[in-house]
């Protein structure tokens, strides 16, 4: 497995959670990240303005580094994430590691299946589909379906990095020299060793 991609460092990790748990307690603002049925629509928000303001804060070149649509990508879908579900990754942890163990990446939760059921949330067609998800709206509605798959408890980092990810490679900002650096390769890797034996 190649390393990872990482987009946002601590400061902004810490700086999304907070926002993420503002949301909770000014709902009105959520409804209306909610109804938004694109992007493009989060742009005309209130919150999306404070989302902006709050990143801006801890990171005073979020908003150049980062084009609009991916960061009104970014707060509509977290709107959508009910609880930022954080266990640790059953794919690359053993019993011997020690120290910080690695999380279980938004992929990996897609094919992991919830409790009381034996089958992955997402099937493989559908998360066949998201991979190739040809447009920014299309991308934008097959993940708010994922999350709904998962009853909204999804780890909302590995969720905002692999937003970043795909606007970035779908923009053709990344231009990879090995294709397991690829966001849909590393996306596979881990659905499809997470996903269960018995699935269709």
């Amino acid at each position: 497995m190649s390393e990872d991609y990482y987009f946002l460092n601590a400061a902004e990790i810490k700086a999304l959670q907070s926002w993420h748990t503002w949301l909770d307690d000014n709902r009105g603002d959520r409804a209306r990240l909610r109804r938004a049925e694109s992007p493009e629509d989060i742009l005309l928000t209130d919150a999306f303005f404070h989302f902006l303001n709050k990143m801006n804060q801890v990171s005073p070149d979020w908003s150049t580094a980062k084009p609009m649509l991916i960061s009104a990508s970014i707060a509509g879908v977290l709107s959508q994430v009910k609880s930022n579900k954080q266990i640790p990754s059953k794919l690359y942890n053993s019993k011997a590691t020690e120290g910080m163990k690695k999380l279980a990446s938004f992929a990996e939760q897609l094919a992991s299946p919830l409790e009381g059921k034996s089958k992955a949330p997402m099937s493989e067609l559908r998360f066949q589909q998201l991979q190739k998800s040809p447009t920014i709206e299309d991308f934008y509605r097959r993940i708010i379906r994922a999350i709904g798959l998962l009853g909204g408890n999804v780890n909302i980092i590995s969720l905002a990095n692999d937003i970043i990810h795909w606007h970035k490679e779908f923009e053709h900002q990344i231009n990879h020299h090995q294709p397991t650096n690829r966001l849909a390769v590393r996306w596979a890797t881990d659905y499809f060793t997470a996903l269960p034996k018995n699935s269709d």
